[in-house]
């Protein structure tokens, strides 16, 4: 596997996409997007509610970076979907994604009027049909990527809560067990969406690698405004019902390249790395797996207990707590991006998981120390949701 990139496509030109991505008029020109769908197309409006103004400009940005990309083509409006790969795995997944929301063929009519009012409107310039021949593009990926996967899985499953720890004040570890067979790779996250706040939903990594019995272990962090979180933290208790959206993620485990292991978690990041060291150590390789776990106080470093007791079980994994606010006995003083540098990379296939922000500054380190894409693996998940 191969370092995973932003989520979202590549950034179009300036002069294509400057009436959606130039903050002066963007604002206005999502206002009159949205307006002009709803209006086409009433049950579009109840996949966006008043809570989703975020989810609303997230989608609104990537459909206009996804058109302008294809727009800008130099192989013109006959060629076909790009043949980018990584470009049109990102469309594939997004249209799988979009199930969710209840998004359906027939929907993207809809969608492709109102962005055509809005080009006419804010950017009359560019030819008409040279918008409408690129959303078509990536319309065809998403819908054929979308039918393919309602073939194989439900859009969502539902799954009962058995098990709620409150590990700190503001990070939960919830178990849940979903009604049919949930498939997923350990490293991979899913989106979650609670009875409390219909159609909205928020990511999270699975944290163990497939267990017999079907459950998932999800680490929780409330964010200040943050909806979703907050309900799965400090409103849900066992025998509560919640919504799991599909499996995403290209960070899975590599269990198959003999190679020692370096984790590098920040926060709620650990859950995916878990999962993944869960995975390599279960396979019955005995690898070599270092495991930091980075977070500003000792008393943040939620899971240290589950942490040592798999210490203590798979004698060839070292878990070192990192401590960037304070200093503590039996940890490590820094942030993990500067540890990394000094955590010993050669020959080893590095992961790492935490805020976005954490992980683009300790993949710069690992790059500069000459860590090839090979060995490197993250996810940045981006707008997709």
């Amino acid at each position: 596997m191969t370092s995973h990139p932003s989520g979202s496509p590549q950034t179009p030109g300036p002069v294509t996409s400057s009436f959606f991505l130039n903050n002066a008029v963007s604002d206005v020109a999502m206002t009159y997007f949205y307006a002009h769908l709803f209006a086409a197309e009433p049950e579009i409006s109840a996949m966006f509610p008043a809570a989703m103004h975020v989810q609303r400009q997230r989608f609104y940005r990537v459909l206009c970076q996804i058109t302008a990309r294809l727009a800008d083509c130099p192989d013109g409006t006959d060629a076909g979907p790009p043949e980018d790969p990584e470009f049109t795995s990102y469309l594939a997944e997004l249209g799988r994604a979009h199930r969710k929301f209840g998004v359906r063929k027939e929907h993207y009519a809809s969608f492709r009027a109102a962005l055509r009012a809005t080009a006419d409107k804010f950017a009359p310039r560019r030819p008409a049909d040279q918008w409408e021949s690129a959303f078509d593009r990536a319309a065809e990926i998403m819908i054929g990527a979308a039918q393919e996967d309602a073939a194989r899985a439900p859009a969502w499953w539902t799954a009962e809560v058995t098990g709620h720890e409150q590990r700190t004040p503001q990070v939960a570890v919830l178990t849940v067990q979903p009604q049919e067979p949930f498939a997923y790779l350990p490293g991979q996250h899913l989106s979650v969406q609670t009875p409390r706040w219909p159609r909205l939903w928020r990511r999270y990594s699975v944290a163990n690698a497939p267990r017999a019995d079907g459950t998932l272990t999800l680490h929780v962090r409330a964010v200040a405004g943050g909806l979703v979180s907050t309900t799965l933290v400090h409103h849900t208790a066992p025998g509560d019902i919640v919504l799991l959206g599909r499996a995403e993620g290209t960070m899975t485990a590599g269990t198959e390249s003999g190679r020692p292991v370096l984790c590098l978690a920040g926060g709620t990041g650990l859950a995916p790395l878990k999962a993944i060291a869960e995975a390599i150590t279960g396979s019955g390789e005995r690898r070599e797996i270092v495991l930091y776990h980075g977070a500003r106080s000792e008393s943040e470093l939620y899971d240290l207990p589950a942490l040592r007791r798999m210490e203590l079980e798979f004698p060839w994994l070292e878990v070192i707590p990192v401590t960037s606010q304070e200093r503590a006995a039996g940890t490590r003083h820094g942030t993990i991006p500067a540890l990394a540098a000094r955590a010993g990379v050669q020959d080893r296939d590095v992961y790492v998981s935490g805020p976005d922000a954490m992980i683009a500054r300790t993949v710069q380190v690992l790059r500069t120390l000459g860590v090839p894409a090979a060995r490197l693996r993250y996810d940045l998940p981006g707008e997709i949701g």
